[in-house]
């Protein structure tokens, strides 16, 4: 089994069936039987054989603490210890929290389950999370269980939003994860720059400014009047990547889409008419816009990143002050989420289960998570309910509901052009294309500068 999985992480051979499997987007994950009442005695007896657990130790890969806190403000039980460890029932919960940056977490993520074979109970890897951009190099591995081996059902999962479960179902059919999101994104702005500069902060109104790239490039100049800046080039990335017409990789060799382009020579024009910045996603000079003297307009983003990167604690801040809004944007887009897989070979099968129906599954726990951490959730129900009334409106929004929009566009997800390569591929382009961007080097070249980045990160493909 070692080899199999040293070959499939290394990224070798192991995504070109892998939406054949799946279907993409729009298919089924998982085949039901065609006599339910049959698949749910088959799931029962799945469920019972599940041993007994005899783990001390629940050890979790993850590369930032927004797990760990959903999972000590709502699992039931669940108690705090220091920074690394908390503790349910007599079972100790051990973090191993490594930064994704420089693909850190990926590469320790890989090592752990190398060793997981010979590793030590209490030193077992039980849980494992990964981003929509490298979920394919995990899932169709051995390492990965399928939910249907825990004993978690179809009808478990039946609330759960389509393309969530697709981008974690492997070359088989199997399902390998599951989340707590639905990670649906749009345009979020600053409702005082929105007025200054079309005189109104009215989201559809503001939608209607920027509903496609061309309004989005009038509006961007109305900003540089007023004294804004736009937002950064890294902010419209995921929105033109998204909207791609085929893979990074495509039989082995790396691919520009026209959409990719695209964002470089918008971007281009955008960042000479000093209407966007080249500052990096999460640094601190991009950071500034979260306040009203950074004079940035919007960010692009999902639910997650309201609570999470805006600073919504922050009375000084700009959602501290109820002072943003939220819009679809120039197009449908979805960025990230966060899947939680379970490990082959875990001692605490029963308890991972448990952890995995609570936190992707329970409503009522679902719907805290949307009000508590104004997250968006991967419950068609759930969703409805707060679209439907005062519920689902949030403070940093300045009251404003978005989950119908934000439903609207889990809807819309496609991921018919997710490849096992987008975190390396999509992190290289932005690092070589701002040398363009500044003035540094030539479009041909900042492309050949990423070719050659993104080969030396995955040797085993081709860049033309």
């Amino acid at each position: 089994m070692k080899k199999r999985i040293v070959s499939l992480l290394v990224l070798a051979t192991m995504t070109a069936t892998m939406f054949a499997g799946c279907g993409g987007s729009d298919s089924a994950n998982t085949e039901a039987p065609a006599d339910s009442a049959a698949a749910e005695t088959a799931d029962a007896e799945v469920a019972a054989e599940l041993p007994a657990d005899t783990g001390k130790v629940l050890n979790i890969q993850c590369w930032n603490d927004e797990f760990q806190s959903r999972l000590k403000s709502h699992y039931p039980g669940y108690e705090e210890v220091d920074a690394t460890h908390g503790k349910i029932g007599d079972v100790e919960v051990v973090w191993t929290i490594t930064p994704s940056t420089d693909n850190a977490y990926q590469n320790n993520l890989d090592e752990a389950l190398l060793a997981q074979e010979s590793a030590a109970a209490d030193d077992k890897v039980d849980l494992f999370l990964v981003e929509a951009d490298y979920a394919l190099k995990y899932v169709d591995t051995d390492y990965a269980m399928a939910l249907s081996d825990l004993g978690i059902t179809d009808a478990d999962l039946a609330d759960q939003y389509t393309y969530t479960q697709s981008i974690v179902t492997d070359s088989k059919g199997k399902l390998k994860g599951s989340s707590w999101q639905a990670c649906s994104a749009g345009l979020i702005y600053n409702r005082e720059a929105a007025k200054e500069i079309l005189g109104t902060d009215d989201p559809d109104e503001v939608q209607a400014a920027v509903s496609d790239w061309s309004k989005f490039n009038e509006t961007a100049a109305k900003a540089v009047e007023a004294g804004y800046t736009m937002c950064s080039a890294n902010d419209t990335f995921r929105t033109y990547s998204n909207n791609v017409s085929g893979k990074w990789v495509q039989d082995g060799k790396v691919v520009i889409d026209k959409n990719i382009e695209k964002w470089i020579d918008d971007s281009k024009e955008l960042v000479d008419a000093k209407a966007e910045s080249t500052t990096d996603l999460w640094g601190d000079d991009w950071a500034k816009g979260k306040n009203p003297e950074g004079k940035v307009f919007c960010y692009f983003g999902p639910a997650w990143f309201f609570n999470f990167c805006l600073n919504a604690d922050d009375p000084a801040s700009i959602a501290g002050q109820g002072g943003w809004g939220y819009c679809v944007g120039p197009q449908s887009y979805y960025w990230g989420g966060t899947w939680i897989c379970a490990a082959t070979g875990t001692d605490n099968a029963n308890l991972v289960k448990d952890i995995i129906l609570k936190m992707t599954t329970d409503k009522g726990i679902l719907k805290d998570i949307a009000q508590q951490d104004a997250d968006c959730v991967n419950s068609k129900s759930v969703l409805a309910e707060l679209a439907s009334d005062d519920s689902g409106n949030l403070d940093l929004l300045g009251g404003q509901n978005p989950y119908k929009q934000l439903a609207d566009g889990a809807e819309k997800v496609d991921l018919s052009n997710i490849s096992a390569y987008d975190q390396g591929c999509n992190e290289e382009l932005q690092k070589a294309v701002k040398n363009y961007f500044l003035g540094n080097a030539t479009k041909d070249e900042a492309l050949d500068m990423f070719k050659k980045a993104v080969v030396e990160k995955y040797p085993e493909l081709t860049a033309e």
